[in-house]
C-alpha cells in the first residue's frame, strides 16, 4: 500500500520498535492526525483468545466518558409505549414489522446502531442475514436487546461503544477524535481497557492482551506497552 507525503512525515515521528506508555502514544497519535478532517482515533487490540471457542468469545459494551465525537443514529424496533419511550429518548427511527421490507428491499441503512425490545426479536431475526454481516444485529450482551429502550438510546448517544473479537481475534474500536484533548482520549482509552480486562474469558490460558495499537484514520499506528495496561 502506497502512503502519501503527510503519512510518511507523520510516520517519521513514530518508532515502530518502541512500545510507548499510553500517554506518550496518545500525544504521538494526535500529532500524526494531519488529514483535513477530524480523524477518528481507533484502538486495535490483538488478544490471545481463540474466538472459535464459545468460552473465549469477547463481546460487550462500554460508555466512553467523553463519547466518540460521532453523531450516532439509532434505530429502535419497539411497539406502543416502548416506541414512544424510544422517540422521547432521541432515537432517530422507531418502528416494527413495517421496517422489514424497507431494510430488505431498499437497502436502507441510515443508522449506526439497532436496538430492539425482546418481544421484537422474532421480527428482527428475519433481518439476520442483512444486519448480521454489518454488525448491526441487536444483542443482549451489548445491551441492545432490552426493555429499557430509553436508557439504551441515551447511553448510545452519550458514547456507548460495542467491542467484540473479529475473525482474527482483534478488537477494533474508536476512542474519540483527533480534536479531543489528550486527557479526554486517555480517559476514554483507560475506560475501554478496564472493560476489556474485566471481560477476559476465564477459559483463556496465556497472554490476554498480545498487542495494543492506537492510530488515527489516515495516520500511522503507535504501539502501546501492554505491561502498563494491567
Amino acid at each position: 500500500m502506497k502512503h502519501g507525503k503527510k503519512y510518511l512525515e507523520a510516520a517519521k515521528a513514530v518508532d515502530r520498535a518502541t512500545l510507548y506508555d499510553p500517554a506518550d502514544a496518545i500525544a504521538l497519535v494526535k500529532k500524526a492526525a494531519v488529514a483535513k478532517f477530524d480523524e477518528t482515533i481507533e484502538a486495535h487490540i490483538r488478544t490471545g483468545c481463540d474466538g472459535r471457542h464459545a468460552d473465549q468469545q469477547i463481546r460487550g459494551a462500554v460508555v466512553l466518558p467523553h463519547g466518540t465525537g460521532k453523531q450516532v443514529r439509532v434505530l429502535v424496533f419497539a411497539k406502543d409505549a416502548k416506541a414512544d419511550e424510544a422517540k422521547e429518548a432521541g432515537a432517530e427511527f422507531v418502528g416494527a414489522e413495517e421496517l422489514i421490507p424497507k431494510i430488505q428491499n431498499e437497502n436502507w441503512f441510515d443508522y449506526d446502531v439497532v436496538v430492539a425490545t425482546p418481544d421484537m426479536m422474532g421480527v428482527v431475526g428475519r433481518l439476520g442475514r442483512v444486519l448480521g454481516p454489518k454488525g448491526l444485529m441487536p444483542n443482549p450482551k451489548a445491551g441492545t436487546v432490552t426493555m429499557d429502550v430509553a436508557k439504551a438510546v441515551k447511553e448510545i448517544k452519550a458514547g456507548k461503544i460495542e467491542y467484540r473479537l473479529d475473525k482474527t481475534n482483534i478488537i477494533h474500536v474508536p476512542i474519540g477524535k483527533a480534536s479531543f484533548s489528550e486527557e479526554q482520549l486517555a480517559d476514554n482509552f483507560q475506560t475501554l481497557i478496564d472493560a476489556i480486562n474485566k471481560a477476559r474469558p476465564s477459559a483463556l490460558k496465556g497472554t490476554y492482551l498480545k498487542s495494543v495499537t492506537i492510530a488515527p484514520t489516515m495516520g500511522p499506528g503507535v504501539k502501546i506497552n501492554t505491561m502498563k495496561l494491567a
